[in-house]
């Protein structure tokens, strides 16, 4: 895998978590700026499964090809099920919704990695 594009996942997400925490603190519905922020994120994932993909395919390691997919697949899917319920939601609690599904894609993304490496 890809290491450094995992950790910018990570650091993006996480920066993304915290925002959707303030808009959560403020009772502020989510904003176009953490909506560019996911976009962002969005595109970097899908970056991610094509290369994921890519070296899954050509490597010699023993890596399980379905969960490692699986993962790729559930760390692209996450971002638009969670803004798409923090848009439904007009209280608090849809930027609490978008943050909990921003701390899941460093999960997934660090689960990718333990896949990958080990």
């Amino acid at each position: 895998m890809f290491e450094p594009l995992t950790w910018a996942l990570v650091a993006l997400s996480l920066l993304a978590m915290v925002y959707a925490l303030v808009l959560a603190a403020r009772n502020k519905r989510i904003d176009w700026p953490v909506l560019g922020a996911l976009g962002v994120i969005e595109v970097a994932l899908l970056a991610q499964l094509v290369v994921g993909i890519v070296q899954l395919v050509g490597t010699d390691r023993d890596v399980s090809g379905p969960f490692f997919v699986g993962y790729l697949i559930g760390s692209l899917l996450i971002l638009p099920v969670g803004a798409l319920w923090a848009l439904g939601d007009s209280s608090r609690w849809g930027a609490g919704a978008l943050a909990i599904a921003c701390l899941v894609v460093p999960v997934l993304e660090l689960r990718l990695h333990d896949i990958w490496v080990a």
